[in-house]
């Protein structure tokens, strides 16, 4: 008989008041709560292997302090610190942890009592996931996420540039550049005397809401709808691939304004966007969670993997325009920088791209995780890739099933793909790394889910 088990628990990270907000290139400071930020957690056993996953309500965690989390973990749990995964929801519209330069500037004391809390919940909620461990059955199907709830949000103007998030309704908008991939991962598992765990995985920006109230944006609403829905039954979400997918429609037509707003970078924003497409999506849940197809689960297993990605250092000739925007905007003077909404937030993040890379490092690590149940596979990558890249990571594998996961144990920015350097925009010029990371990236997916088969099969 097997002995797989898996366990579950939540706990409540909620910052305190007036904390930094992370997510843009504006000052929030939060006001008060929409919803409760949360840090979930499985737990998996083979009997032999142990494996803690978490996801948490949280924009990005840096270094140190995703080493110091980790760390944590093991330290509470007993569990290997590589067998430790977590995974950001990636909300802009929840507190820094980081007093990373390149992120935060002032307010260092508030960020760091919070970091010190954070750390704690993770190691809590891992060791009470643990301490529920549960014989279980696991299962999995692929459903399809509904029209209106992403969209690709690179466009191709008139005058054949590239535009992140243009405004709605633009005349010179011509259409997006890349292809949705729909596809939403449902993994269910149903446990002896306990509530079932059914675990999401979809790629789209968790940017719904914008303001100054902290919110878990649309993963609270889907977790949420979810649990209300299906007696008995918890849900934990990780984001697929979703560097250049959000949610808004530049060309709206009928309801599709219904309860939101057009905020200050174009996007359509408000916390009713956050209640739609977190039930859109659960609806989907809901449409295939009776059809799973059950597997046997004969051993679990981890694997981590670095791989070196070269860095995209300015030219010298590029270093005083950006030294000059960069100044600019940290001294409250964007009027003084000749652009508005996400041209502007485009023109600033390069800037801090290239100031922040004037004097290297020539190279960056590019750590990815790797976890195994079973015949499917999780394979967490330390950015925000973009979708075209956890289509390839799917198709380059012979597992069952392969749930790419972003934000995972780090956040180094954009994986961009190769065209998107010449087409330009947002994430491409802002991006720590050059041209081919891409292919860094599905060669490491690659690594790791090779490496995983290979141990299982010893």
């Amino acid at each position: 008989m097997s002995k797989f088990s898996v366990g579950f628990a939540t706990v409540n990270i909620n910052p305190p008041l007036g904390i930094p907000i992370i997510g843009y290139y504006v000052d929030r400071y939060a006001k008060g709560f929409l919803d409760d930020l949360e840090a979930s957690a499985i737990a998996l056993s083979d009997g032999k292997k142990r494996i803690i996953m978490i996801s948490v309500d949280h924009c990005l965690i840096t270094e140190p302090n995703i080493s110091r989390f980790i760390s944590n973990v093991a330290k509470a749990t007993g569990v290997s610190k590589n067998n430790v995964f977590i995974a950001c929801t990636h909300t802009h519209t929840g507190p820094f942890s980081s007093t990373d330069t390149m992120f935060f500037g002032d307010d260092q004391t508030i960020v760091e009592r919070y970091a010190d809390f954070l750390g704690e919940r993770l190691a809590d909620v891992a060791l009470l996931a643990l301490n529920d461990l549960k014989r279980a059955r696991m299962g999995y199907i692929v459903g399809n996420a509904p029209e209106r709830v992403a969209y690709i949000r690179r466009y191709r103007m008139k005058d054949g540039s590239t535009m992140t998030c243009p405004p709605i309704n633009d005349p010179d908008i011509v259409g997006p550049i890349g292809t949705l991939d729909q596809r939403v991962n449902v993994v269910r598992f149903d446990r002896e005397g306990a509530e079932s765990i059914v675990l999401v995985n979809y790629g789209v920006h968790a940017d719904t809401v914008n303001g100054d109230m902290i919110s878990s944006d649309w993963l609270g609403w889907l977790r949420r709808t979810v649990e209300k829905a299906l007696d008995g039954v918890k849900c934990i979400a990780f984001v697929g691939a979703q560097g250049d997918v959000g949610s808004t429609n530049v060309h709206p037509k009928d309801g599709d304004m219904n309860d939101t707003e057009i905020s200050f970078d174009n996007e359509m924003k408000s916390p009713g966007m956050a209640r739609f497409v977190g039930r859109a999506l659960a609806g989907t849940v809901l449409q295939v969670y009776d059809k799973v197809k059950y597997v046997s689960v004969d051993s679990i297993d981890a694997f981590s993997y670095i791989a070196k990605a070269p860095s995209n250092m300015p030219k010298p000739e590029e270093l005083p325009l950006a030294h000059k925007y960069n100044d600019l905007h940290n001294s409250g003077r964007d009027d003084l920088i000749p652009y508005t909404a996400m041209e502007l937030t485009t023109v600033v993040a390069e800037a801090r791209r290239m100031c922040a890379l004037e004097h290297g490092p020539e190279f960056f690590d590019i750590n990815f995780t790797g976890v195994r149940i079973g015949d499917i596979a999780f394979l967490g990558i330390p950015g925000e890739p973009f979708t075209d890249i956890g289509v390839r990571i799917k198709e380059n594998s012979d597992y069952s099933l392969v749930l790419p996961c972003a934000l995972v144990n780090g956040s180094k920015g954009y994986f961009p793909v190769r065209s998107a350097y010449e087409e330009g925009g947002y994430e491409a010029r802002s991006t720590s790394y050059k041209v081919g990371i891409d292919d860094v990236i599905v060669d490491g997916a690659k690594t790791v889910l090779d490496n995983l088969k290979s141990r299982r099969n010893k």
